[in-house]
């Protein structure tokens, strides 16, 4: 128990207590009464607790289940309450995400995401600056389908391999060239995830906000077309910082391409479980990308209406049931679908539809007036900013509720902002990436340091730019 984590039990009850005792305007606020007051309160609470991790972060996520409904912060009684907290607990974008990560699972169980992960950095090329922009490449486009944590698990050994054999090859220690490739693992898992609504928790969070506060709902390519473009050109950046870094003692042999081929022969010839999987996650991708067309398709002659997130929901449900079917998704792979994110996005909707059925959205409109007064430019710098920054020194799904629920509801400033949720490259305690390639023991950490503040300002300034010029053409 740290220091951190003894103020943060303290500070969140007593932050909860003042707001729901104190005599503040939330506490009588015309038409709510005292609700604004206690969804408030709860949610400093959860906050507090997030960042400072005084507590399991799901467990935190699991206190509207008794708080809302207790302090009556709908307006109903507790029956209501409990009904409408609990149903953000199952809301459509959950099952989407558990889906993916079970499909992802089964990936991960056949090793088939390794196999594709050899294959694209030998396609690239081995010389050094091209093995180092292969793993960046690799890393991401597995990071899109499944957690970073499991990305960068898997990539590491991988680039650990690849710089054994580098350091043998040269007869010298590779330290600057050593330290490019862990950082590239883990900086190429956190960005990777943007690009798709199951790569990372904060693209759910995002996408159900919307759906319950703005009754907007994003389609699976239309998310693509809001994050993808941004892993792409920030890719590049990441290969200039590192290979700035790398360069002074990067070997100038190709026997990286020697270690990759052997990793690859290790595997085999493609097993007949491999491609049923990869048949699954075929399909499934193709019937989100087209998911519209589809939707339209089927929905006349459906008795219900099947809203986007159902659609997409059911796609994600149905490969993981097919998998399991099939014998494809075994319980060890099951297990490494981790619960507690689940429990973390249920936590994250309905504090968000709390602020929003108590009042409290309201009040809060009232005072960002003078922001939204502001030039949409001059908001996306602020917000950009300090999206970086906060998830530098808290969790990045803890960062993006706080800022969703903050800021003006413009779709490219909210957009911007989850992006830049992701983006925290500085520190070993950032994201678990960042932490597991430290733990490599081939990372400095004021060389860390160093990269990574400077590749936080690159994003944030990028974000900046492709909030102003590029998301207004995407979201409305």
């Amino acid at each position: 128990m740290t220091w951190t984590r003894v103020i943060g039990l303290v500070l969140g009850p007593a932050l909860f207590l003042a707001l729901a005792l104190a005599d503040t305007p939330l506490a009588h606020l015309e038409g709510f009464g005292s609700r604004p007051a206690l969804a408030a309160g709860v949610s400093l609470l959860m906050a507090v607790w997030w960042f400072t991790e005084a507590v399991p972060i799901h467990w935190t996520a699991m206190i509207p289940l008794a708080a809302f409904p207790l302090l009556g912060v709908f307006g109903g009684g507790l029956g209501e309450g409990l009904v409408r907290t609990g149903g953000e607990y199952t809301n459509a974008y959950i099952f989407l995400f558990a889906g993916g990560m079970a499909v992802g699972a089964a990936l991960e169980h056949w090793n088939l995401h390794r196999r594709i992960a050899l294959h694209l950095m030998l396609r690239i090329g081995a010389s050094p600056p091209r093995l180092l922009l292969g793993l960046l490449v690799a890393t991401a486009a597995i990071s899109l389908w499944i957690s970073n944590t499991a990305t960068a698990v898997m990539m590491l050994p991988i680039a650990l391999a690849v710089l054994g054999e580098l350091e043998v090859q040269s007869g010298r220690r590779l330290e600057a060239y050593g330290m490019a490739l862990m950082l590239a693992v883990a900086y190429a898992a956190n960005v990777g995830g943007i690009g798709t609504k199951i790569g990372t928790a904060t693209n759910s969070i995002f996408v159900g906000w919307l759906a319950k506060t703005q009754q907007l709902e994003l389609s699976f390519p239309r998310f693509v077309a809001i994050g993808l473009p941004f892993v792409v050109l920030f890719i590049p950046v990441l290969w200039l910082a590192l290979w700035r870094l790398g360069r002074s003692d990067a070997p100038r042999s190709d026997a990286g391409e020697e270690v990759l081929r052997r990793q690859l022969d290790a595997l085999g010839p493609l097993s007949s479980k491999e491609r049923v999987v990869g048949r699954v996650f075929f399909v499934a991708a193709m019937a989100w990308v087209f998911g519209d067309p589809l939707r339209a398709v089927i929905a006349p002659r459906l008795p219900f209406e099947l809203a986007n997130r159902h659609y997409e929901a059911v796609v994600a449900m149905g490969a993981a049931l097919v998998l399991l079917a099939l014998k494809c998704l075994p319980l060890p792979a099951l297990k490494r679908i981790p619960l507690s994110a689940l429990m973390l996005l249920g936590g994250s909707f309905a504090m968000a539809a709390a602020i929003e059925g108590s009042g409290l959205s309201t009040w809060l409109g009232q005072q960002l007036e003078p922001l939204k007064a502001q030039p949409a430019l001059v908001q996306l710098t602020i917000a950009s900013f300090a999206t970086v920054a906060l998830s530098a020194v808290a969790s990045n799904t803890a960062t993006v509720n706080l800022m969703l629920n903050l800021l003006p509801a413009n779709l490219p400033l909210l957009s911007t902002v989850t992006l830049a949720s992701s983006c925290d490259f500085a520190l070993p305690a950032g994201t678990p990436p960042n932490a597991i390639v430290f733990g490599s023991g081939r990372v400095r950490l004021p060389t860390m340091m160093r990269t990574g503040f400077g590749l936080d300002v690159a994003a944030a300034a990028l974000l900046v730019a492709y909030g102003w010029l590029y998301l207004p053409l995407i979201v409305p």
